[in-house]
């Protein structure tokens, strides 16, 4: 924990041990598998139905320690290229009393507790849900869920071992009754993002969904909805206000 304006905070984050297994585990292993690539290059220039037979010829005709040290070079850029991608990857979580910060390569979001029901991890994504249970913040994360819980509960945050609403999560399917007026399209669309595996265009619909009161759960290429307290869907009598549960506090 460290000081500042809001007081103490604690910060999450991988550590130096997988910074350690980022910068010289996978630089050693594109390292390792080029100067491979390079000492099995005659075998696999032999092999007539093997890929990219140009550049295995090439490693072929030149010296076994040039071709060899060559490759394990690329290897290593390779890998530190990796490491570097990883690093800006890594989600950082700095919790304290008054607000969450969540920085990730070039973002950077704080939520105020204040605007903060409950926190929970649900299926690899840490969420933070507001009082009408709609979703504030969904970021992917393999941070322990031990260690966000404690930070969490540390500054009196609602912390929950799992999703408090999902009981109330139905499977979507066309033209099923109780959506608002739009949402049928968009799950439609968003179907076809994620079975063809277009993330950005999957997140950016659940974006949609998430402004017309829908809230999405995955299971493999099948989607669950639920509609948040405010959300009240044409022609439906039933509030979802009913379906509150307890937010772990």
């Amino acid at each position: 924990m460290a000081g500042d304006g809001y007081g103490p905070r604690s910060v999450v984050t991988g550590g130096p041990l997988e910074l350690a297994v980022l910068w010289g585990g996978f630089p050693l292993l594109g390292a390792g598998a080029g100067g491979l690539v390079a000492l099995l290059a005659g075998w696999v220039a032999g092999l007539p139905w093997a890929p990219l037979q140009w550049l295995f010829n090439l490693l072929d005709r030149l010296p076994q320690q040039q071709a060899v040290g060559g490759m394990a070079a690329v290897g290593a850029l390779a890998g530190l290229a990796i490491a570097g991608a990883g690093t800006a990857e890594r989600l950082v979580v700095t919790v304290d009393a008054a607000q969450v910060r969540l920085r990730r390569s070039d973002q950077d979001r704080t939520v105020a507790r204040v605007d903060t029901r409950v926190v929970f991890l649900a299926d690899g994504h840490l969420v933070l849900l507001d009082g009408d249970g709609a979703e504030l913040v969904r970021e992917s994360t393999d941070l322990p869920a031990a260690r966000l819980a404690e930070a969490f509960r540390t500054h009196g945050w609602g912390w929950a071992d799992d999703d408090p609403h999902r009981s109330a999560y139905r499977l979507w399917v066309p033209d099923l009754p109780g959506l608002p007026a739009g949402a049928d399209a968009l799950l439609r669309a968003r179907e076809r993002a994620v079975r063809r595996d277009r993330r950005d265009d999957a997140r950016e619909l659940r974006r949609e969904l998430g402004l017309l009161g829908v809230v999405l759960r995955d299971e493999g290429k099948r989607q669950y909805w639920r509609l948040t307290a405010r959300a009240v869907a044409p022609g439906s009598e039933q509030s979802t206000s009913a379906e509150r549960e307890p937010d772990g506090r």
